[in-house]
């Protein structure tokens, strides 16, 4: 559990820096790199790609799967 709140931080982080526009705080950066995490491992093992890769693998998943999780965050509260 520690685990996942240090690959969500610092793939929240990585997503903070990547993405432009406002971000969503501290907290939520992490949920987003956690819940970014579940759903870049679903979506890579999916596509095939083994779960063994190490920490960077891990993380580069994490980050991939936030950008995505933030991506669709921003499309439905766009307008809010």
């Amino acid at each position: 559990m520690l685990w996942w709140v240090i690959v969500g931080l610092i793939a929240g982080w990585i997503t903070g820096k990547l993405m432009r526009g406002e971000g969503y705080g501290t907290i939520m950066d992490i949920v987003i790199g956690i819940v970014g995490a579940v759903i870049g491992g679903f979506i890579m093992r999916a596509l095939g790609f083994a779960g063994s890769g190490g920490m960077i693998y891990t993380i580069v998943v994490a980050v991939l799967g936030a950008v995505l999780l933030t991506l669709l965050l921003r499309l439905f509260t766009k307008g809010r």
